[in-house]
């Protein structure tokens, strides 16, 4: 069973939680906070799919963060986490960890836990680095990488770099996720149309492209064979579970 919902308190984030770890991760540009019996993780940006079950426990909730908002809210560049599950004690100190835990544990709903510990860290923090958003709107629009970098006043080396500490990843792969070629096949959209709409020289590039990034093949992933997390309104991708 999975169900999400957007945070009306976080945003662009989305909370959700899943029981018994069926399924497929998909890459979708964003991390996650998560709370598996009784541990506070993180799960870092993807290249490719993760198992569902890769986090052992009964029941998982999560936030899933905007593309580029986690950094700033973990104190810890995104490619330090790029297809990694961690602790949180891993990344902060364990007596603040322990502390949040115990905060946690008071929650009926570790979902609204998870987002209030979020608002809190933001607080404190402060806003994400508008950098991030804008190279996002700027992909989802189908702009080229070197426009991209031209509009923020970067060479294309630094806009890498900065997008790695941000999403975790260059541009150009960030801009592959962010096509949502996944969600169009989802919504059974015929493949040429598909490719199409995404932005992919042909078929056969999308095919490509659904195979790196979902393990299987366009017409297993469509059908549902794949067993994967279907498409989700926001903040990007399909859904991220663990």
């Amino acid at each position: 069973m999975y169900e999400e919902t957007p945070s009306a308190g976080v945003p662009g984030a989305v909370l959700w939680r899943v029981e018994g770890g069926a399924g497929v991760v998909l890459p979708d540009g964003c991390m996650d906070l998560l709370w598996a019996d009784g541990r506070l993780l993180v799960a870092g940006p993807d290249t490719g799919p993760h198992p569902g079950g890769e986090v052992h426990a009964g029941a998982v909730a999560g936030i899933r963060l905007a593309p580029g908002t986690a950094p700033a809210l973990l104190g810890v560049p995104a490619h330090v986490l790029r297809d990694r599950r961690v602790g949180l004690a891993d990344l902060w100190p364990a007596r603040e960890v322990r502390r949040l835990t115990g905060l946690m544990e008071a929650y009926g709903d570790p979902r609204a836990g998870l987002e209030a510990l979020a608002r809190a860290r933001a607080a404190d923090t402060g806003p994400a680095d508008p950098f991030a958003a804008e190279v996002v709107d700027r992909l989802r629009s189908g702009q080229p990488v070197a426009a991209i970098a031209a509009a923020a006043g970067l060479g294309e080396r630094q806009l890498h770099r900065r997008s790695l500490h941000s999403f975790g990843y260059g541009p150009r792969t960030l801009g592959r996720i962010l096509r949502r070629a996944l969600a169009l096949a989802d919504r059974g959209l015929p493949y040429a149309e598909v490719a199409h709409t995404a932005g992919y020289a042909d078929q056969a590039h999308l095919a490509r492209e659904v195979r790196a990034l979902a393990g299987t093949t366009l017409t297993a992933y469509s059908g549902g064979a794949a067993g994967a997390k279907r498409e989700t309104p926001q903040p990007s991708g399909s859904r991220t579970t663990a």
